[in-house]
């Protein structure tokens, strides 16, 4: 043996024990074993980190956020990452679990992960460390007791554009740019909870709304909870429906319930609910390519509420729609606008309160018509806007105010029956009755103004919950 072999042995040798003695990268991730809970049951947290132990730290999102519950020292371990996890899950084990204290208040619960070391043994000795964090639904011990409001919170769509994995239901960013049609909730999340419906919590909590919460799931899986409420909402960016969720809230409208849309994109895509593996299924604009594509009964094809084969509009639920709808300050469409919405009928009971009269603009200041809006086909008559009915809008739909928006091109190919490529629509503001009232915004944004405090936009949000909520 020479000793240039003997030397390259050694040197070898040496690298190993160098890169052995690295650390490995530090992470703690997890999930929620549900996506909500009642006071009581069982919280079941799956994680996976590459530290020893971890903690975690309970936060509820109200009126402020509250710590209310914090715990060091969990026994951390590694788990391996499915090749399919963004679509049919992780499979973790169970690394915390917990009674949910019976006093604990319904609403949005975050749960934040933390994992800490002190690097490597011999190199890169650092304090390091590691945040994650996941959230769950508590929904209330005695539905509809403490409110008669339930807020049930869009996390149908937060799943949507989880990209955890390398997919989700969006091509943009996704591993290839490939567009996934099956999420999984059994993964570490992506929540959209801070950009809409946290304002309109903070501020409704802190004005003495009571709310009680739920999952949009839930409508479908625990529909039994609807009866107990006077008042659904739907808040920012809800996109994803079921058939059941919609059957269930149309159903409540029909026997007197009231519903509100301070939302845009709303119950846009229709998803199913695949129970076994906690996921959802939508094959969007690729519709030919659902399973249940070459069936007779399509009633269930996971595409557009508005596509032809469906033939069932998100118009009929929450008035307006997306086809009629489009951008306003986003995806290169009036990157110029005003933000704000135009009275037509100032006298309706929605503006009670507010002084604005035909023609005024208010919501600018915070922009509260943005990202993406819902409207109706339009006809106007001595100056004022009238629905035409032919898109689904119902009879008796009132438009109180609008804002002009417009699809992104090539966005229109997702339709068949497009009007036209450069089509311009409308975010429009308004009221219909079927049993129930229901009112919509249809722009994602509305919350905007309530978190900016204009007197208008609090002012109708007032007028909406009060007359809706009650008996």
């Amino acid at each position: 043996m020479n000793k240039a072999f003997l030397f390259r042995s050694l040197l070898l040798s040496c690298c190993q024990q160098l890169v052995a003695d690295e650390p490995r990268p530090l992470f703690v991730e997890g999930y929620s074993g549900q996506i909500s809970y009642a006071p009581g049951e069982e919280l079941r947290l799956h994680t996976s980190t590459s530290a020893k132990q971890f903690s975690i730290q309970i936060t509820r999102h109200g009126a402020k956020k509250e710590i209310l519950f914090s715990k060091a020292g969990i026994r951390g371990a590694e788990y391996k990452i499915p090749e399919n996890a963004s679509s049919h899950g992780c499979k973790w084990p169970v690394g915390f679990k917990m009674a949910i204290p019976a006093d604990w208040t319904s609403g949005y619960y975050e749960v934040s992960l933390r994992a800490e070391d002190r690097g490597g043994k011999f190199v890169h000795r650092n304090q390091r460390t590691a945040e994650g964090n996941c959230h769950f639904i508590l929904r209330a011990a005695n539905p509809g007791k403490k409110s008669k409001i339930l807020l049930q919170l869009c996390v149908n769509t937060y799943n949507a554009y989880n990209n955890w994995g390398g997919s989700s239901l969006y091509s943009y960013h996704g591993r290839a740019k490939l567009q996934g049609h099956r999420v999984s909730f059994d993964r570490p999340p992506r929540s959209i909870f801070n950009n809409w419906e946290a304002p309109f919590v903070a501020w409704a909590e802190s004005n003495g709304y009571a709310l009680e919460y739920a999952s949009n799931m839930d409508l479908e899986l625990r529909p039994e909870i609807l009866k107990h409420y006077r008042l659904v909402l739907s808040v920012g960016h809800d996109e994803y429906w079921s058939t059941p969720m919609r059957d269930n809230l149309e159903k409540f409208i029909a026997d007197g319930g009231n519903a509100a849309f301070f939302s845009g994109n709303s119950v846009c895509w229709q998803v199913r609910w695949e129970a076994g593996d906690r996921a959802l299924t939508c094959w969007k604009q690729w519709f030919n390519q659902d399973p249940l594509f070459p069936n007779k009964d399509r009633r269930l094809l996971s595409t557009l509420w508005s596509h032809h084969l469906l033939n069932r509009p998100e118009n009929e639920l929450t008035g307006v729609g997306f086809l009629h709808g489009g951008y306003h300050l986003s995806h290169g469409q009036y990157m110029n606008g005003k933000g704000s919405y135009t009275v037509h009928r100032p006298d309706h009971w929605v503006f009670a309160g507010t002084n604005l009269k035909r023609k005024d603009e208010f919501g600018g200041k915070d922009t509260i018509v943005g990202y993406e809006c819902d409207g109706c086909e339009i006809e106007w008559k001595k100056g004022l806007p009238f629905p035409t009915h032919k898109d689904g809008t119902p009879k008796n739909f009132t438009i109180l105010a609008t804002c002009p928006a417009r699809w992104a091109p090539g966005d229109s190919l997702w339709y068949d029956k497009w009007p036209a490529p450069d089509h311009t629509g409308h975010a429009v503001l308004g009221v219909y009755q079927k049993g129930g009232t229901v009112f919509t915004c249809g722009s994602t944004d509305w919350s905007h103004g309530l978190r900016g405090k204009d007197p208008k936009v609090m002012q109708i949000t007032k007028n909406v919950l009060d007359r809706l909520s009650k008996p």
